[in-house]
């Protein structure tokens, strides 16, 4: 069983930066593929970027790529998201998620955190 708990979100003006982290518990953490996901109102939850197990393999949504940056430490059974030139459309619940599987389909990571919200002042 892994649990994940999602911490440093929060009000930003637009332009401004924040840098999600998200902790695991449970001892198979560095074997699993991490993925962040957003879910902004009356809409669907959605992929934001992912990382495998050994973070050598990194993908984006096309809306964050060059401004969003997903790392991991595994020493730490953290991952994290550093989301710099913040839109008001960045504005959304973000979740974090592991799996198995490499993937940016929500219904392939078996373990979510309970999300963190971020709020983007235009």
């Amino acid at each position: 069983q892994v649990q994940l708990v999602e911490s440093g979100g929060g009000l930003v003006q637009a332009g401004g930066s924040l840098r999600l982290s998200c902790a695991a518990s449970g001892p198979t953490f560095s074997s699993l593929a991490m993925g962040w996901f957003r879910q902004a109102p009356g809409k669907e939850r959605e992929f934001v970027a992912r990382i495998s197990w050994s973070a050598v393999s990194t993908y984006y949504t096309d809306s964050v790529k060059g401004r969003f940056t997903i790392s991991r430490d595994n020493a730490k059974n953290t991952v994290y998201l550093q989301m710099n030139s913040l839109k008001s459309e960045d504005t959304a619940v973000y979740y974090c998620a592991a799996g198995s599987v490499l993937s940016t389909l929500p219904s392939r990571y078996a373990y979510w955190g309970q999300g963190t919200q971020v709020t983007v002042s235009s």
